[in-house]
This record gives structure tokens, C-alpha cells and sequence, in this order.
């Protein structure tokens, strides 16, 4: 939004840097807080267990919907405001959460997790305002920061799981309390930022190529791609992850330790991706992701022991992370300025539109598709194996291709 400003002295910048690291690491906990209890929780108040997954797919579905509002709002009134009403809906959606849970009602359990999509699309922001009053010299420093943020949020949330989720008679009333307070507290650090509106976009920039066009080229074709799978799948997979651990035998802590652990190899190698992008070229970064994703696959086929579970999930992290942002690399390298919100707001759309659809899958794969939960387990690892096939099949396609001047 406000890209192009630089400062002189980045003090400002390292302020509102540390401001969104806090956030990123307290607010940003209850992200995998629902993830680990929301099919648990699901499986519990839906009367058919194919749906038990659907309270996940609707925080993402909400993200997606609400990516352009939220987006719209910090133009027009600024980040704080849209940190602000994203928290709200975080808070609020704790609240419905909560009382869908003391009710036992899954209509109203999922009306919750609908508004905290609203949450996890203003937390995507994030990383973007750290930028915004940094100089290009300390951008990717920041950018970097905040990441560390989400590091800390994957030890805190699930760490909060196993403190609050048998706190009450209702099994994780006291997690979705404890995101209420979350929301509530943790917005007051926005008070702190210091970010300025952005200026209204110039009305005569070139107008670029349309949504359709940019499809039709090669490289950002095979970027969505990439994108859609590498995110798709690891949902796929990370959504069934608690219902199949507890399936198996294992504790509710074994599966928030599991996640916690797939969480932090989601971020971690962040720190030097991208210099493995600048020494061996994105393209075999994002093959290298699409094979590491495979290989969580393999390994959680093997068995359902504790060690196949960890195995399975921190190589399932790190696949998303050179998979995904290796694919954002190439599709930031494929398309003019002017033509950025276009393009980066149709892939969101297409990539949380495949990442609903994979949340939704997961449910029925894991316990409709087979007589137990192992059976349930084998068949959503399978079926990563297609779409694997598809996105490696098009970036070999993209890197056949004849050069172009």
C-alpha cells in the first residue's frame, strides 16, 4: 500500500516492527489454537463426522472473503483500523465459538468460526505493514522480524491448548474464552503503531493486462499452481493431523505438540529461503518443496506411530514453505506494478479457494473413507498424490519452455 515510502533513519520502522512482532506472536496464537481443537471440537457437535473438519474450512472460507474488505478498510482509514476490526472479529468469534460449544449447537459453533476467518485475514497483513515505513535496505530484516513473531505464536498456542482446553466440564470452553481475551487485550497494542494512511492511488497509472491475460501467461499460470497445491495440500493434511493422533490413541497433547512442531517448520527455514532462491534459482526451489511434500506423505503411510506423526508434519512445513514461497517469488517476478492488486488479489482468491476446498475434503477423507482412523489417515495422504503430479507436471512444462526475448 505504501511501498514506495522510505525514511532516512528506520527508528520508526523498528518500532512498529517490534509492535507486530508482539502481535504476531500473542494475537496470532489463536490461530493454531482453533486449528488443533476446531476438528476435535467439530467431531463433537456434528451429528455426521465427514463434517467434523467443516469449522476449519469456514475460518479459511472467511479469510478469503474477507481479504478484500479488510484490505479496502486499511486504505481508506489505515492498518490500525483494520488490525482493530480484524481483532474484533477475533474476539467475537471466540464469543460465538464458546457459547456454540456451551449449547452443544454445530450451527453456531460454525457461525464463529466463520467471523475468526475474519481474523486470520487481517493477521496476513501483518507482514506487509512491516514495511511500510521501512527504508528497502531494512524491509527484508522486517519482513523477517515479524516472521519470528509467528515462530513464537507456534510455541505459545498450542502450549495455551493444553492449558485451557479441560479447564471446564465442556471440553475447550476455556480455549475459545481464552481467545476471547486474546483478541480483546492483545488489540490494545495497535494503539502503538505508527503507521501513516496510505495516499490515494493516482488515477492515471497504465492500466496493465486484465485478470484473464495475466492467467494466460506461462510463468504466472504455473506460480498459482504451485501455490494452490502447496498450500492446499498442507491443509489437507494439517487438518486431519489432531483427529487422526487422538484416533490412533495419542493425547490431545501429542497432537498440539505434533502441530506446534509443523508449525514452526512452516516458518523457520523462512530465514533462508529466499538465499536458497537467490543461489539456485526458484524454479528448483519450488520442485524441491513439491518433493518434500511428497516425502511427508511417504512417511506418514509407514505407520501411525508418535514418530511417523512429527516425521510426516515438520517435513509437511517445511514442502509449504519452499513450495509457497517460491511460487509467490515467481509471481511477483511475472507481473508490472500497476497490475500487483490485481494479480495478487485473484491469487488469493484462488489459493484460499483451494485451501477451503482441501479443509473440506480432509473431513470426509478422514472419517468417511475408511473403517478407522488409520484407513482415514492412509486415504488423506493419498490423495495428495494427483495434485502433486499436476503441479510438478506444470513447472517442468514452464521449465521446457523456449525462452522468451
Amino acid at each position: 500500500m505504501t511501498d514506495h515510502m522510505t525514511t532516512p533513519s528506520d527508528s520508526v520502522a523498528k518500532k512498529n516492527v517490534a509492535i507486530l512482532v508482539l502481535a504476531q506472536a500473542i494475537l496470532g496464537s489463536q490461530m493454531p489454537m482453533i486449528f488443533i481443537i476446531g476438528g476435535l471440537a467439530g467431531q463433537s457437535l456434528a451429528s455426521n463426522p465427514c463434517f467434523a473438519t467443516l469449522p476449519i474450512s469456514l475460518i479459511v472460507a472467511g479469510s478469503m472473503v474477507a481479504a478484500t474488505p479488510i484490505s479496502s478498510i486499511m486504505q481508506k482509514w489505515g492498518r490500525r483500523a483494520g488490525f482493530f476490526t480484524g481483532a474484533m472479529f477475533g474476539a467475537l468469534g471466540g464469543v460465538i465459538g464458546a457459547y456454540g460449544l456451551y449449547l452443544g449447537s454445530f450451527p453456531a459453533f460454525l457461525l464463529g468460526s466463520l467471523l475468526t476467518g475474519v481474523y486470520m485475514s487481517a493477521h496476513g497483513f501483518y507482514r506487509f505493514a512491516a514495511t511500510d515505513t521501512a527504508s528497502e535496505s531494512f524491509r527484508p530484516k522486517a519482513i523477517s522480524y515479524v516472521m519470528a513473531g509467528g515462530l513464537l505464536s507456534a510455541l505459545l498456542g498450542p502450549q495455551l491448548v493444553k492449558a485451557t482446553s479441560q479447564v471446564f466440564v465442556i471440553p475447550f470452553l476455556g480455549t475459545y474464552l481464552t481467545v476471547i481475551a486474546i483478541n480483546v487485550f492483545g488489540s490494545g497494542l495497535f494503539l502503538f503503531l505508527n503507521i501513516p494512511k496510505p495516499k490515494a492511488p493516482s488515477e492515471d497509472l497504465p492500466a496493465g493486462r486484465s485478470r484473464m491475460e495475466l492467467l494466460k501467461t506461462p510463468a504466472i499460470a504455473v506460480a498459482v499452481i504451485c501455490s494452490m497445491v502447496s498450500y492446499a495440500l498442507m491443509n489437507l493434511v494439517m487438518t486431519s493431523t489432531p483427529l487422526a493422533v487422538v484416533g490412533c490413541g495419542f493425547t490431545e497433547g501429542n497432537a498440539a505438540d505434533v502441530v506446534s512442531l509443523h508449525v514452526l517448520a512452516m516458518y523457520v527455514p523462512s530465514f533462508f529461503t529466499g538465499h536458497l532462491i537467490a543461489r539456485f534459482g526458484v524454479h528448483k526451489i519450488v520442485a524441491a518443496g513439491l518433493i518434500i511434500l511428497a516425502a511427508a506423505g511417504a512417511v506418514a503411510l509407514q505407520g501411525v506411530e508418535l514418530e511417523n506423526f512429527f516425521i510426516a508434519l515438520i517435513l509437511l512445513g517445511v514442502g509449504w514453505n519452499f513450495g509457497f514461497i517460491g511460487a509467490t517469488t515467481m509471481l511477483t517476478a511475472s507481473h508490472t506494478p500497476e497490475e500487483r492488486g490485481r494479480m495478487q488479489g485473484l491469487n488469493d482468491l484462488l489459493v484460499f479457494g483451494g485451501v477451503t476446498m482441501a479443509s473440506l475434503a480432509s473431513g470426509g477423507l478422514m472419517n468417511c473413507s475408511g473403517g478407522n482412523p488409520v484407513e482415514g489417515w492412509s486415504a488423506v495422504n493419498m490423495a495428495m498424490a494427483p495434485f502433486l503430479v499436476l503441479a510438478g507436471g506444470a513447472l517442468l512444462w514452464l521449465a521446457m519452455r523456449p525462452k522468451e526475448a
